[in-house]
């Protein structure tokens, strides 16, 4: 499974997909704006990434990286999705993109309402609480004693699994946070999200564990 679809070029999308490519991954990435406007990263990039339309990205990828926000309203390529392991690196930041009622309530998480949208793919929540330079800056070997590490959050172990992997040739170690239920853990304003510059297995094991429910908005 070496070629990832990219859905959003912002900082966070275009991050992943130059550490994608700087470990022998193909990317072929989309944003909301057509494949032309992507160019200078695709040149940036080189021969193993190339511009597409959401869908197109959808179709080629091995498994799907989301970088975008949710909306209640689904905009995304739902049946190019099907059947994959989708990789949604989203937050739910109210200042930004609106209060939903079911995640105010607690009785969701955004990633249980892309799990809903998304009805025939298996969607994890990755790379959710690490700064986008650091997806360089912090990674290291396995085995590195203080070795970073991100969590990960999935109703389907298969899903865990490849991010597990992915995460750990990124230079990460993991910490499983499943289900999607629990994805809250490592949201805005949480001790996982707070120790953002750095954190060990154990240190982000421990802060998953101390997580509160919070009213939002939470800016940081």
């Amino acid at each position: 499974m070496r070629t990832i679809g990219n859905i959003g070029a912002g900082e966070v999308g275009s991050q992943l997909a130059r550490a994608a490519v700087a470990h022998g991954y193909k990317a072929v990435i989309a944003n909301s704006r057509g494949p032309e406007t992507l160019a200078h990263l695709v040149d940036e990039l080189g021969p193993p990434a190339r511009a597409a339309t959401a869908a197109d990205a959808a179709e080629a990828g091995d498994f799907v990286i989301i970088a975008v926000p949710l909306k209640l309203v689904d905009n995304m390529p739902v049946e190019q999705l099907a059947g994959k392991i989708v990789l949604d690196t989203n937050n739910y930041m109210p200042w930004r993109d609106g209060h939903f009622a079911a995640i105010d309530s607690g009785e969701k998480t955004v990633h249980e309402l892309r799990q809903e949208q998304l009805p025939a793919s298996k969607v994890a929540k990755a790379f959710t609480h690490v700064q986008a330079p650091r997806l360089f800056l912090s990674a290291s070997p396995p085995g590195t004693p203080g070795r970073y590490a991100l969590s990960v959050s999935s109703n389907y172990p298969e899903a865990v699994e490849l991010v597990t992997r992915l995460y750990d040739e990124l230079g990460f170690d993991t910490v499983d946070n499943s289900p999607l239920s629990e994805s809250w853990r490592s949201g805005p304003g949480q001790p996982a999200w707070l120790s953002h510059a750095h954190q060990t297995r154990e240190q982000l094991a421990a802060n998953l564990a101390d997580a509160r429910r919070i009213r939002y908005p939470v800016r940081g």
